[in-house]
């Protein structure tokens, strides 16, 4: 059996994750207090157990301190059962969050804690800090829209139901700032930039004409080899540690040329070297 946590924040897309789980093949429960989670794993594995390998519960800061202070006892008490456990913890920036509930005109699920929304968003986070520091995988959806999140959990999360490591390289622009957990972080700054190239400016590293121009300089190059060997070289060793995921992270000054550009192009070399590897442009509108 294997069994995937759905927790983060409100308003960070756990109801998509767990939707989109469903359509693959999970059956789904949506807000299970943790401290039922070993009673209806109990249930779930004396009943019909062919009929549910793939199960899915989303968890929130509803669950009340106490539960959310056992967590991590509770998923340990559940591996000892050789039933392969993976939690997945979705978060957002407070800007997105705020516009989200604004947009939706839905009520906070702690709102009746009588605080401003700011800080009963910041009071969840806080309940949920050993959920989030427990994660398996992490994603922040500051930047996503539903289809892309969606397609996230797909290329993600539903490959490692095997034992295959899942590896995102994701592009960023260091002026909106640095990703979240993310295990690499390459700052390609010192490369030439086609935003300073009035024909290249409105383009993006995934066009042919910047292409062209960033692989003319050898710096270029050489600086993707480089990064290209030094994954090469260490990625079986997180391979080893039974990781299931692993996050890279490429930036620019924009996120919209060099650091796509390098993104695109390692993740295929990645995937001709038989990694299970994504793309992600964080910035890239």
């Amino acid at each position: 059996m294997k069994l995937v946590i759905v927790s983060g924040l409100s308003g960070s897309g756990k109801t998509v994750a767990l939707h989109t789980l469903e359509d693959s093949g999970f059956f789904c429960v949506d807000n299970l207090p943790v401290g039922l989670l070993p009673d209806f794993i109990d249930k779930m594995t004396h009943s019909k157990p062919a009929l549910y390998e793939l199960i899915a519960v989303a968890i929130d800061a509803r669950s009340g301190v106490e539960d959310m202070d056992r967590f991590e006892e509770i998923i340990d008490q559940i591996r000892s059962r050789d039933i392969s456990v993976e939690v997945l913890f979705l978060t957002s920036n407070i800007n997105k969050l705020l516009s989200r509930f604004s947009e939706t005109r839905r009520k906070h699920p702690l709102s009746k804690q009588g605080l401003p929304l700011v800080e009963v968003i910041e009071l969840e986070r806080n309940l949920l800090s050993n959920i989030n520091a427990g994660a398996d995988l992490k994603i922040d959806t500051s930047t996503f829209n539903v289809h892309e999140l969606r397609h996230t959990i797909v290329t993600r999360l539903l490959p490692n139901t095997g034992k295959d490591l899942s590896i995102l390289i994701q592009s960023f622009g260091f002026k909106h700032g640095l990703p979240a957990d993310t295990d690499y972080v390459f700052d390609v700054r010192c490369l030439p930039n086609p935003h300073w190239e009035t024909e290249l400016a409105s383009l993006t590293g995934r066009d042919k004409p910047v292409i062209r121009y960033l692989e003319s300089f050898a710096e270029v190059n050489s600086m993707s080899q480089s990064i290209n060997d030094f994954l090469q070289t260490w990625i079986p060793y997180f391979k080893e540690e039974n990781r299931s995921y692993m996050t890279i992270s490429i930036g620019c000054t924009g996120g919209r040329h060099r650091s796509v550009y390098l993104v695109e192009k390692i993740t295929s070399e990645l995937q001709k070297s038989k990694y299970n590897a994504s793309v992600h442009h964080r910035d890239l509108e």
